[in-house]
């Protein structure tokens, strides 16, 4: 059975966007394939979490996986720091990575741009001279220049053939797929597959945020958790931005209302949908009334999982079950790939 892995941050709680953009879709992978799901606890480092913050948000992440449906029987549900093979593979990965190819990715040039407060129209080089400022007071880690090598070891150390990835982490898979080749040719073996991208593209619903703008998202400030209660629910989708509205039958709608009628064709029924639909194109649509609907549609669906993120959260001997379940498969996958790198590199097998 071919192998996925896919990790996510621990940098809050999921949200309506995460659901039915990704993790919908994991639920039916894990049926189809041999799903490694791993909370990404060192990837957070670069953002400087607290340490008290550490172990509380993976287990905000872990439970809401799990009240989501990914089932630890079907899949390997892990945090990354527990399994230490990765660190080492991350080493070798790093002996063989060019500063000049990890500084030119786009995620690590977007990210130190804003640690160190320079604007899109500020220049390479400009970036360059104060990441290499002697004087500077915020610099900027090598953990976020190697991040790109990070990501491609948690993968290859699984032989991973398949790896679920928005589009802004194209650029960090084709990372991985060169330094597995790279691996490969220093060697001259052939032990790493080079994953694929795993784009869900029509499986995949991009979840519109209700303020007006593109995407939910947590950074955009217009996120709907799985956890937020009716009373929270209801308070956000009655604040989405709206218009007067149309004043021609049939006419097109503006991308804030478009966005109020995607959420709804997401998760409230397709007659709820055909109803305020045609009272938009025959110009009598009640925007209140609208919300109101859409807040107890979104509620409805909400609600199950957010009794059983509820659960699950204070399920401790679930949680540390799933844990070290999870620590044991996959350390025993990577410590079997481990060995055969140390072997293949000239080291002795543990």
């Amino acid at each position: 059975m071919e192998k996925v892995v896919s990790g996510i941050r621990p940098t809050g709680n999921l949200h309506l966007g995460n659901y039915f953009g990704a993790v919908k879709s994991f639920l039916k992978m894990q049926d189809e394939y041999d799903c490694y799901f791993f909370i990404a606890d060192w990837h957070s480092l670069t953002t400087h979490p607290h340490p008290d913050n550490i172990q509380k948000s993976v287990r905000t992440i872990l439970a809401e996986y799990l009240a989501c449906g990914i089932d630890p029987e079907k899949s390997t549900i892990y945090v990354q720091s527990d399994v230490p093979e990765v660190v080492e593979l991350y080493l070798y990965l790093n002996m063989n990575a060019g500063i000049g190819e990890l500084m030119r990715t786009a995620s690590f040039k977007d990210k130190a741009r804003k640690q160190l407060h320079i604007n899109d129209a500020g220049s390479d080089t400009d970036m360059e001279n104060q990441i290499f400022n002697e004087d500077n007071r915020q610099p900027v880690s090598a953990g976020l220049l190697t991040y790109p090598t990070l990501m491609a070891a948690d993968i290859i150390i699984h032989k991973a053939v398949k790896v679920p990835v928005g589009k802004d982490q194209e650029q960090n898979m084709e990372m991985a797929r060169r330094f597995a080749r790279r691996f490969n040719q220093t060697y001259g073996v052939e032990f790493f597959p080079e994953p694929a991208s795993y784009h869900f593209s029509a499986q995949a619903v991009k979840v519109p945020g209700l303020d007006g703008s593109g995407k939910m998202g947590k950074s955009e400030g217009n996120a709907i958790y799985l956890v937020d209660d009716e009373k929270t629910i209801r308070k956000k989708v009655m604040k989405a931005v709206t218009d007067a509205g149309p004043t021609e039958p049939n006419s097109v709608k503006p991308e804030p209302i478009a966005n109020l009628f995607t959420m709804m064709e997401i998760v409230s029924s397709k007659e709820t949908y055909d109803f305020f639909n045609e009272k938009y194109n025959n110009c009598e649509i009640r925007y209140g009334d609208m919300k109101k609907q859409l807040a107890e549609d979104i509620n409805n669906f909400c609600a199950p999982i957010r009794t059983r993120i509820l659960e699950i959260s204070n399920d401790t001997q679930l949680m540390d079950h799933v844990v070290r379940r999870g620590a044991e498969r996959s350390r025993e996958d990577a410590f079997k790939t481990l060995n055969e790198v140390r072997q293949i590199i000239g080291f002795r097998a543990y």
